[in-house]
């Protein structure tokens, strides 16, 4: 009867690690947003809607950009255009 309580006791030890190798995995996998390919320097403030903008770091394929949101869609802008910091100093980061 004790091998019997072994193998069941073994067995069940070896699902509960498994399951929890699994869920541990799953954490680690984001779903990774598209970065912008190009950034413009140009003046959008007025097109801007809301008060959050996105971040992007640079990568090597995508380069550093701030990312605003307008009626058209998302703007990826240089972060260093003076107008695009003054922007987002009152805005919130997402």
């Amino acid at each position: 009867m004790s091998t019997r309580i072994l193998s069941i006791t073994l067995l069940l030890l070896s699902v509960c690690l498994c399951i929890q190798s699994f869920a541990g995995n799953g954490r680690l996998v984001r779903k990774k947003l598209p970065c912008c390919t190009e950034v413009s320097s140009a003046d959008i403030s007025s097109k801007v809607i809301g008060d959050v903008y996105r971040k992007q770091s640079w990568s090597s394929r995508c380069p550093e950009a701030v990312i605003f949101f307008t009626q058209g869609g998302s703007v990826c802008v240089d972060p260093k255009a003076e107008w695009a910091k003054n922007l987002t100093a009152n805005m919130t980061k997402v």
